[in-house]
């Protein structure tokens, strides 16, 4: 048996986000999910769903900036991404990995490219 690669299981969280692929999405996100970004800090996998979920598939495209693990299953992300309307955003992500599951994400907004 293969040790899940914690940055294909991030890689593969906004892949879901930028197509909207809910199942795998699902299959990513733990349980006891715990989600932060300003304005929605803390928030549970539900919460996530409602509030986040809505966006899912109005990014075209995320160029990885910077991916890195750092320890503890913490992968850092910076990407910049494409609207579906044509403009382009930065943010950096911090996601915890538990095997095959995010159980934690962290969001920093970036700024708009354009």
């Amino acid at each position: 048996m293969t040790t899940p690669d914690p940055l294909q299981v991030v890689r593969d969280c906004f892949t879901a986000f930028s197509t909207a692929d809910r199942d795998l999405v699902e299959r990513r996100l733990a349980d006891d999910l715990v989600f932060s970004a300003p304005p929605d800090v803390g928030i549970d996998r539900a919460g996530y769903f409602e509030r986040c979920w809505p966006g899912a598939g109005g990014v075209s495209t995320f160029s990885y900036v910077r991916q890195a693990e750092i320890g503890g299953g913490e992968v850092v992300t910076t990407y910049e991404a494409t609207r579906a309307d044509g403009t382009r955003f930065r943010n950096t992500e911090i996601h915890h990995v538990v095997g095959e599951q995010v159980d934690r994400i962290e969001v920093y907004f970036g700024w708009d490219l354009d």
